[in-house]
């Protein structure tokens, strides 16, 4: 039996001392953060920061979430195993990579097109086959493959796409960033016989979620 890597030291030192003290308790979440090796997505010169509690850079003016935001999305949906989920903003592929051990088939959509290709390589390199993505813009969501079970929105928005809300099951849960786009609240929608319960958990940062139902794109630069 081989000995465990440092990657595998500080992943299980990113269970105890970030995740299980701030209130993550579910065991499949927990096993999920403990197994997928978040290093793999995050550039070979900052891979020794991958288990930090903070965001990372990917390029592209995008972030990686720190480790304990993650798991505490992850949790909030509540998943079971035989969920189908939609992911809004793939960015590393981090977040569908978690998702895609705790439910059946993950969905994830993203604008920027090399973000998709790079988290497809780790995707494949990993084995994660249950994982569909699609360049788009994910605020409309993903209409043809309607309803999901849970959605998650990895970027903050002004106020939760309608589009999402109609797509999203009933029994369903959504859970998003919203607010400005230097601060948000982390809200929990919960759809359940056609009613709608919404619950804040946490105050989070996250970059901005660009589309037709949220912060519109940013103007060009001129060049020069």
């Amino acid at each position: 039996m081989s000995s465990p890597s440092t990657f595998d030291i500080n992943r299980e030192r990113m269970i105890e001392e970030q995740l299980a003290p701030r209130g993550i308790t579910a065991p499949r979440v927990l096993e999920a953060m403990r197994t997928v090796p978040r290093h793999l997505f995050v550039e070979d010169a900052i891979r020794a920061q991958a288990y930090g509690d903070f965001p990372l850079p990917i390029g592209s003016g995008q972030t990686i979430s720190q480790p304990y935001i993650v798991a505490l999305m992850t949790q909030a949906l509540q998943l079971a195993g035989t969920e189908k989920v939609l992911e809004i903003g793939t960015g590393s592929g981090y977040q569908a990579a978690i998702l895609s051990r705790l439910c059946l088939k993950v969905y994830t959509v993203e604008r920027l097109d090399a973000l998709v290709g790079r988290a497809r390589k780790v995707f494949d390199r990993l084995r994660y086959y249950n994982i569909i993505s699609r360049i788009d813009d994910g605020t409309i969501g993903w209409p043809a493959e309607a309803p999901f079970d849970g959605i998650i929105v990895t970027a903050g928005g002004p106020r939760i796409p309608e589009p999402l809300i109609a797509q999203l099951a009933d029994p369903g849960r959504l859970v998003m960033p919203v607010g400005g786009q230097d601060v948000q609240e982390l809200q929990v929608v919960d759809k359940r016989d056609g009613d709608i319960t919404l619950t804040t958990i946490e105050r989070v940062r996250f970059v901005d979620l660009i589309g037709a139902h949220a912060w519109p794109p940013p103007p060009p630069q001129p060049a020069g």
